[in-house]
Formats: structure tokens, C-alpha cells, sequence
């Protein structure tokens, strides 16, 4: 008998969706409201706001809010209409993709619409039924939708782990040998949960052993990391051997859109086989326009990168003096480790954003394994060391709370389900 379809949504809704009733508009899809920054308002209250990616502080600055409302006006939010291949393509976007691939050290560079997208589209370019995967296992959701689109083999590596990294690639030549085939390795210069760079330089290092390519996707490391802020490449001075270095302008460039770059070769094939691009309407000037404007300040104005690791170090030593668990987090990416169910940690957040005025996003599982709470900070240029400071003794008041059982407590009074 042919089921209903829908029968399994109506009747489950997934790990996450299963809150819903009690997290929809407050844990999850919460409306933020005011200028974008360390202090906006929520539900009613000012809060400071520790959730956002905007690691510059460039949201809300007063000549990128000039040029977007320039950009705007001149060009209005259509232009313009299609695909960059059939009718979207602009000189701003070929002087940003110039300028992007000059500043990242790569002779070509291609704009993506969205990063999300353009990360699956680009994995499902670069490899055929032929072609042997090797990845990080807590690769971020678009690097895993992009691998799942691959019809040849695939292999995941533990977590950073340079010894099931080697033995991956042994497993993945043997399969390309036998396919007549090549190898992909996939990971992160920043991992946007844990905070730790990719082992970039280790896997560049064995190229010496073994042939293959690496695609990098930087979201979180560019604008952040390196001398110049050209990412975790930069910083750990492995740029020129990434084959494939992939940004988004979510995070540094606090816009939307994307980018790839590398060697001419491999990016006039990409921008003829992306299908994301391809089939998807090109990026708006306002956007484009904006980037460029972003870039120049990026390249321009070093202080503000100076800014940012001056806040990242004062909450990062901050906490861990306080001694909090923070992981090995080397970049500007601050997870906060505490043990609890997920009912606890709806009730510790309540209590953070209602009496403390403190806003930040709470990652429980299936993300990470059950009885953990992660609390996820990022860092900007635009908080200022009493943000820290008010931060710092919110935590060590929750803290306290957690240990002492009051939001267990709390929990077990308003919760059926106290899921471990």
C-alpha cells in the first residue's frame, strides 16, 4: 500500500522541528530589529547582540549605507535581469572579480549569486561518477549538499585529524586508480562552529605524496585571518597551493554573494559549467557595487581588522580566565562548551536575553551530540570592551544557575520531554 507522503512530515518533524511549538520567534526565527549591530532590539528590549557575522562592523557603517543607497538609486534593485551567461554581466562585476582574485592572490575569480548554492554547484562542476571526494566530516551543510550530488565514491575524514586525513587519501587513490579518475579534498579555513582553522597547511603538504586538489571554502576566514585579511590561506602561508579558494560576502563583507577563484584555466571552466549561475539570475548591482566598496575598506582600512582581534582576544582570554570551556578555537569564531539538555538550555537563553539583555545563538543537537549546549559568540569590530565585560559577568551568573540545577528545575516545570 502507497503511503501518504505528507504522513511522516505531519507526524515528525525532525529533531529541531519538534520544538517548534515553544522555539518558533524567540530560540529560532527571532526578529531583530533596529541598525544592525552590537545593540538592537528584541522583543521590546535593547540587547546586546552577540549573533551576528558581520566580523568588521561594516553592516551598518555610514559610507557603505552611502554607496548601497547610491547603488540603489542609480541602478535600482533588478539590474541586472538574468543570468550572468545570458544577459547579466556588467563591468562592476568583472572589476569586482579582478579585484577580488588580486587581493586573495589568484589569477581568476568568479561571483556567485549566493554562497550556499554556489558551493553545492561548484563541488557537482569539479568532479565526475569518476572523481573520488575526501572531506572533513563537520563540513559545513553546503559542502555536504554539494558532495551529495556526487555519483562516484566519497570519503569523510575525522574532524582535523591528519592521520584519517592520509588515510582517506590512500583509500580515495586506490579507487581513482581503479576508475581512472582524480581526487577532490574539501575542508574549511574556519569552521564556523568550533572556530578552529583547517589544517590547510598539513593537507597542501601532502600533495608532495599523493595527487590531488583542494577546494577551501574560507567563509569565516576571509577578512579575518592573514596579514592582509585574504584568509586562513594567508595566515597559514599555503594560499598559492590552494587549487579551488571559495568566500562568501555573508560573513567579513556583510553583504550577500559569493566567489571563487584560482588559476584562469579552472575558472573559465567553472563559469561555463556552474548551474547555480548558469540557470539562476546574475548578481545585483547593488550588491556588486557594495562589494567593491567593502573590498576597498577591507584593503584599505587595516584598523578595523585590528579592532576586531582586540575584542576576539579580550572575550576569548576573558572566558577562558573565568574558566570557561571555548575549545580550541583560533580564530574570531567563539563557541562556549556547557553541559545540559536541550530544555535547560531554552530556559538559560530566556534568562540571558530577559535579564541580562543578552543575544546570542544557542547550538544544541543534532548539530552537536546530545547533552551539550554550545553557545556560539561572534566577536565584531563594532563591540567595545564594556560589551565584553557586561558579557563576561552574564556568563559566570548563568553559569552558576546551570550547575546549581535552577534551569533544570525551571525546565522539568514547563517541559514534558526532558531530552538528554
Amino acid at each position: 500500500m502507497v503511503k501518504d507522503l505528507f504522513e511522516r512530515i505531519q507526524n515528525n518533524k525532525g529533531p529541531l522541528g519538534k520544538w517548534a511549538s515553544q522555539a518558533e520567534g524567540y530560540y529560532v526565527f527571532p526578529k531583530l530589529e533596529g541598525d544592525l549591530g552590537p545593540r538592537m532590539q528584541f522583543h521590546g528590549k535593547e540587547i546586546l547582540n552577540w549573533s551576528i557575522n558581520d566580523y568588521l562592523g561594516l553592516a551598518n557603517h555610514p559610507e557603505i549605507r552611502k554607496v548601497d543607497a547610491e547603488a540603489a538609486q542609480q541602478w535600482g534593485a533588478a539590474y541586472p535581469m538574468g543570468a550572468r551567461m545570458m544577459s547579466g554581466h556588467t563591468n562592476y562585476h568583472e572589476q569586482l572579480q579582478n579585484e577580488l582574485a588580486e587581493f586573495v592572490g589568484k589569477e581568476a575569480c568568479y561571483l556567485l549569486n549566493f554562497g550556499y548554492q554556489g558551493m553545492v554547484s561548484t563541488i557537482d562542476a569539479l568532479v565526475t561518477k569518476n572523481d573520488v571526494i575526501v572531506y572533513d566530516v563537520d563540513s559545513h551543510a553546503c559542502i555536504i549538499d554539494g558532495v551529495r550530488l556526487h555519483m562516484g565514491k566519497r570519503f569523510t575524514y575525522k574532524h582535523n585529524d591528519l592521520e584519517s586525513i592520509e588515510k582517506n587519501i590512500q583509500r580515495a587513490v586506490k579507487v581513482a586508480n581503479e576508475n581512472g579518475g582524480g581526487i577532490l579534498v574539501i575542508t574549511e579555513g574556519v569552521f564556523g562552529m568550533r572556530g578552529q582553522q583547517g589544517k590547510l597547511k598539513e593537507i597542501v603538504a601532502l600533495k608532495e605524496k599523493y595527487n590531488f586538489r583542494l577546494l577551501v571554502d574560507d567563509a569565516h576566514g576571509f577578512g579575518t585571518l592573514g596579514k592582509t585579511g585574504a584568509g586562513a590561506g594567508e595566515e597559514q602561508g599555503c594560499q598559492d597551493s590552494i587549487d579551488v579558494y571559495f568566500s562568501t560576502f555573508a560573513k567579513s563583507m556583510a553583504s550577500i554573494g559569493a566567489f571563487i577563484a584560482g588559476n584562469k584555466d579552472i575558472i573559465d571552466y567553472l563559469k561555463y559549467n556552474l548551474r547555480s549561475q548558469m540557470f539562476a539570475k546574475s548578481l545585483p548591482m547593488i550588491q556588486t557595487i557594495g562589494a567593491l566598496k567593502r573590498l576597498e575598506m577591507l584593503r584599505t582600512m587595516p584598523e578595523l581588522k585590528d579592532k576586531l582581534w582586540e575584542n576576539v582576544n579580550a572575550l576569548q582570554n576573558g572566558l577562558k580566565d573565568r574558566g570557561f570551556n571555548i575549545g580550541d578555537t583560533n580564530t574570531c569564531v567563539t563557541p562556549v562548551y556547557l553541559e545540559g539538555s536541550i530544555p535547560e538550555a531554552m530556559v538559560m537563553v530566556n534568562d540571558l536575553r530577559e535579564n541580562y539583555g543578552i543575544f546570542l545563538s544557542i547550538v544544541v543537537y543534532p548539530v552537536i551530540p546530545k547533552g551539550i549546549i554550545l553557545l556560539r559568540m561572534i566577536p565584531t569590530a563594532s563591540h567595545t570592551l564594556k560589551d565584553i565585560e557586561d558579557t563576561l559577568a552574564a556568563f559566570e551568573a548563568i553559569r552558576e544557575k546551570l550547575i546549581n540545577g535552577t534551569y533544570k528545575k525551571i525546565a522539568e516545570a514547563n517541559v514534558v520531554d526532558m531530552e538528554k
